[in-house]
């Protein structure tokens, strides 16, 4: 994995209902860990977010956190980070995340984990950075989006070629298999979005 210093995850402040999410992402921590790739997340210690950093730093892995300072100040931020950085807002935690980021993984999480996802992304179709882009898909839970967006792709709103571009895996080995071997379309900037 030479290619990738630095992961980003994206993922849940809460735990969610099934084990199956937590147990992924700290399976998902120490795999990067394992890989000696940096693990980069929101900064909180709670829910999914503590999880995957958690069992990073546990398999010996550096762990850099970025969090809001609104956050911070309801004690939410991780106390045990190789290194957290405090922002002044979201749009700064995104971009920060998406600067020191080599890949970019989803995995279950409520609208801002579908947010940042689709922000990141977006910015992958308009060539803004040649990134991977992915869904840990954990006990399917994102069955329902792969399928709408297959539906975008049969109703022509999505070219096929951007679709392809997240890549999908239910296996954290497998996903950073897939994002090591990544190879990133040539996007122009300037060509239309119809023509794509």
């Amino acid at each position: 994995m030479a290619t990738l210093r630095r992961l980003c995850v994206f993922c849940g402040s809460s735990i969610g209902r099934d084990p199956a999410f937590a147990e992924a992402a700290r399976a998902l921590g120490r795999a990067i860990a394992d890989e000696g790739v940096a693990l980069v997340y929101g900064g909180a210690s709670v829910g999914l977010m503590g999880a995957v950093a958690d069992a990073a730093l546990a398999a010996g892995g550096e762990v850099i956190g970025v969090l809001p300072r609104s956050l911070f100040a309801r004690e939410l931020a991780h106390r045990g980070l190789s290194e957290l950085r405090v922002v002044g807002s979201m749009h700064e935690r995104k971009a920060l995340m998406a600067e020191l980021s080599d890949g970019f993984i989803a995995m279950p999480g409520g609208i801002g984990t579908f947010e940042e996802l689709f922000e990141i992304w977006t910015w992958a179709q308009l060539g803004d950075h040649a990134k991977p882009c992915s869904l840990l898909n954990v006990n399917g839970f994102y069955d329902g989006l792969i399928a709408f967006l297959d539906q975008v792709v049969d109703q022509q709103l999505l070219k096929p070629r951007i679709r392809d571009m997240l890549l999908v895996e239910r296996d954290p080995a497998a996903l950073l298999a897939r994002l090591a071997a990544y190879q990133a379309p040539v996007i122009d900037k300037w060509i239309a979005p119809d023509q794509r």
